[in-house]
């Protein structure tokens, strides 16, 4: 049975989640400041907050890069996780989830679950990160904490747990019912605290909120459905430990309330994230691959050391690798082994990370979020072990670009500059990839989005002093097979002396649909392909899909079935069938009817009511689809599909068509078919 005698128990690792505006970067500002982490509450739109320390960040109000801060909390260290709530910087959010025990999912209390934060939970819900709700703007006019819960359990699906209740409403919000202790906590004009007694005339409505909150954790929890059905009700110790559990489980979401910018509901918040939210003895063992015992990792500071990547900065002090500690103790000047890279690197020091501040430490245990300085060749998803212990762990995954430009040295001289700095970029976020044209010799720089592309280059200008011209935006194409073939045979000869190469293939295509990816199988009988080599054939149909014959774009949507083949005594090799593979298949997509897919994007425009007929206009333009529509507190919420490609330029469009008053926000939903008349435009391929 665990107790806080184990250090371990008093870590909370947790990331601030969110739609971009939601407030998560003044929720962080405001839990530093209350811990007294900082001395003054940094605010957004002063450019003042300690998280958003890049200047970009600062320019333009939101949260870009993933900043780690630490903080203590009524006897428990706090490893926080700023993340981005923009949908073009969703990597970030997905290499900081990889490394989190916990989440605080911040949304707005007018607009409730909007695109994003729908986008964060489903990726939290990927790698099982336990989450509790913190609905932000209750001062705010509009401000609706029942509405907000609803949009929770609708778009969400979670059975959201609501242990507050405001007192006041909108501008007149000053504090808040906790449902669960039946107290009242109100904030004064300077922010401090004030704890009492429920006010009478909300007495009888917190008494009926606190039923139904004991009524839903008796439906999910069995030790409080015994306790509720012998004595008709729960104590404040049996409720809180069961919120634990359900949060603990995913079983139920815990949903606050508050305004950060105001100070209030900061504090409870905090203790929140200390009662329900894990520590890193509350999640299961880490697991990877390695030799003997070495598959599990216990967080145990006497255990081999193991630790992930998740992000890695060039900072002009030298290159600083930010890490997650699973198992084991790591020291100033350990050697620990990259079995990625298949080399030992030295540890030259320790830093606990405060956004761009850092303090040194001697060492890290199992459960710690630090940075390391030192390091060569680590990067993001890379694991970090002791040589007598290798393991690998999962990686975060990395998400496909969608946009790319062409990028060049405004001066010649400059153009090994430029590779360095791209190189660099790259480095740093796995999810830009630079390549070149072999065709044209440009270099291209692809990435999630228009707005990623834009802070990629204005780094680069920033950072490393270029010049840089770039192309307008392309989007990512894919091929897929419309109509198939049947018994295509293909026979790979070869003899040039020596043993030659011989692989006969008989392969049929069929169309899965645009969603669909690709599946291989192998329906061959009586062995006359022995197994090793339909794993050949296997991995050199992969190869052929890197490539169609409509534009060289990647082919997706297709199951390619092995139907026959034969082999040599002596020729028939893995090499022979694997180049079968390729060259049979891409024989078969010649043969076979392709279509286009583009990049789609599901868009959500806020505009007033007046601009409603103007919006709708430009978005058919735009080949879009309305896909929904809404009234919320005199502005019309449009939501519809559009093509990626026609996105780019849209921001200013919306701005002039609504005089500066429209928003919107936009996240990649997959490929839809193109329009016939979409010409299939040759796209950058890798070397």
């Amino acid at each position: 049975m665990r107790t806080h005698t184990n250090p371990l128990a008093a870590v909370r690792n947790l990331g601030i989640l969110a739609h971009v505006d939601a407030g998560k970067t003044t929720v962080t500002e405001r839990i530093l400041y209350l811990t007294g982490a900082t001395h003054r509450r940094g605010e957004v739109h002063d450019g003042t907050t300690v998280t958003d320390f890049d200047p970009q960040e600062r320019d333009r109000g939101i949260t870009i890069f993933a900043a780690a801060v630490s903080c203590a909390w009524d006897g428990h260290r706090v490893n926080l996780i700023d993340t981005p709530g923009h949908v073009d910087f969703a990597d970030e959010v997905e290499r900081s989830l990889r490394v989190l025990d916990g989440a605080v999912a911040v949304f707005d209390a007018v607009a409730g679950v909007e695109p994003q934060s729908e986008s964060v939970w489903r990726q939290a819900d990927r790698h099982g990160v336990p989450r509790i709700a913190f609905v932000n703007k209750l001062d705010r006019a509009g401000a609706d904490l029942d509405a907000a819960v609803a949009s929770i359990r609708e778009r969400l699906h979670p059975a959201p747990l609501v242990v507050q209740w405001p007192i006041g409403t909108e501008d007149g919000f000053r504090g808040l019912v906790d449902l669960v202790r039946m107290r009242a906590l109100t904030w004064t004009d300077g922010g401090d605290l004030v704890v009492g007694e429920v006010p009478g005339e909300l007495l009888e409505e917190a008494v009926r909120r606190r039923r139904v909150l004991e009524e839903a954790v008796a439906e999910l929890h069995a030790g409080a459905l015994e306790e509720f059905c012998a004595r008709s009700t729960l104590s404040p110790r049996s409720l809180a430990g069961a919120l634990r559990d359900l949060t603990l489980t995913g079983d139920g979401v815990v949903v606050l309330a508050g305004s950060a910018y105001r100070d209030r509901g900061v504090e409870p918040l905090l203790d929140a994230v200390v009662a329900y939210l894990p520590s890193p003895l509350d999640v299961p063992a880490v697991r990877g691959t390695g030799e003997g015992d070495g598959q599990e990792r216990p967080a145990d500071p006497a255990a081999p050391f193991a630790g992930l990547v998740f992000k890695v900065n060039a900072t002009p002090t030298g290159r600083l690798t930010c890490l997650r500690v699973y198992s084991g103790t790591i020291e100033k000047g350990d050697t620990v082994w990259d079995p990625g890279a298949r080399r030992t690197e030295r540890v030259g020091r320790i830093v606990r990370v405060m956004a761009d501040r850092h303090v040194p430490l001697e060492r890290a245990v199992a459960g710690d979020i630090v940075a390391v300085v030192g390091l060569k060749s680590a990067r993001a998803g890379s694991t970090l072990c002791a040589p007598d212990a290798p393991i690998v762990l999962e990686p975060p995954g990395v998400a496909d670009p969608v946009v790319s430009v062409a990028v060049e040295a405004v001066r010649s001289l400059d153009t090994d500059r430029l590779a360095t700095a791209l190189a660099r970029l790259a480095e740093e976020d796995p999810s830009l990839v630079v390549r070149t044209d072999p065709e044209t010799g440009q270099t291209v720089l692809s990435g999630l989005g228009e707005l990623h592309l834009e802070v990629a280059l204005e780094r680069m200008r920033r950072d490393h002093g270029l010049d840089v011209n770039a192309g307008a935006p392309r989007v990512t194409y894919r091929e897929t097979v419309l109509r198939g073939v049947s018994g295509l045979v293909f026979r790979h000869v070869k003899q040039d002396g020596g043993a030659g190469q011989f692989a006969h293939v008989v392969l049929d295509v069929e169309p899965l649909g645009p969603e669909a990816g690709f599946e291989f199988r192998s329906a061959v009988v009586g062995g006359r392909v022995p197994q090793e080599y339909v794993r050949a054939v296997e991995a050199g149909c992969h190869e052929a899909l890197t490539q169609g014959p409509l534009g060289g774009h990647p082919v997706t949507g297709l199951r390619v079935t092995l139907t026959d083949g034969a082999t040599h005594v002596k020729d028939s090799s893995d090499t022979a069938f694997r180049t079968a593979g390729r060259l049979g298949l891409r024989e078969a997509l010649r043969a076979c009817a392709l279509g286009l897919l583009e990049p789609v994007a599901e868009v959500t425009v806020t505009v007033p009511e007046a601009a409603v007929g103007g919006v709708l206009g430009d978005l058919a333009a735009r080949r879009g689809r309305v896909t929904a529509s809404a009234a919320r507190a005199g502005s019309a919420v449009v939501t519809a599909t559009v093509p990626l490609a026609e996105l780019f330029g849209y921001a200013t469009r919306l701005r002039s068509r609504t005089q500066g008053r429209g928003t919107f926000t936009a996240r990649p939903v997959g490929y839809a078919p193109a329009p016939a008349s979409t010409p299939a435009p040759a796209p950058a391929r890798r070397r």
